[in-house]
């Protein structure tokens, strides 16, 4: 099963979240702590999977709440990613224009 892990603190790393839960009796089999793919920053959230589903609840009971590096996270099932629609606000068809610039041509 996989975990969704919020409320992380940036400063956390997947080592943090390993022993964070099996501190709390539960081996996970993979971590993923979420990152700016440009900065390399954590974005406060990652996943944990947990391949026995008893473990997991119970993870989800343990952990859920509790504190790491002075954050209470938030632990619960991930759900799937939902498509997202559009794609920006770019100029394609439909999009962008309408309205006057500055340092635009006059009579646009």
């Amino acid at each position: 099963m996989k975990l969704f892990v919020g409320n992380l603190p940036y400063a956390a790393t997947e080592a943090d979240l390993t022993d964070f839960f099996s501190q709390a009796g539960v081996a996970v089999d993979s971590v993923n702590v979420m990152r700016d793919r440009f900065t390399g920053e954590a974005r406060g959230f990652g996943f944990v999977e947990i391949n026995d589903d008893t473990a997991a609840n119970r993870a989800i009971e343990a952990c859920n709440g509790r504190d790491l590096l002075g954050r209470a996270l938030v632990v619960n099932e991930a759900r799937p990613m939902v498509p997202r629609e559009g794609g920006g606000g770019g100029r394609g068809p439909g999009g962008g224009g309408g309205r006057e610039r500055r340092g635009g041509r006059p009579g646009r």
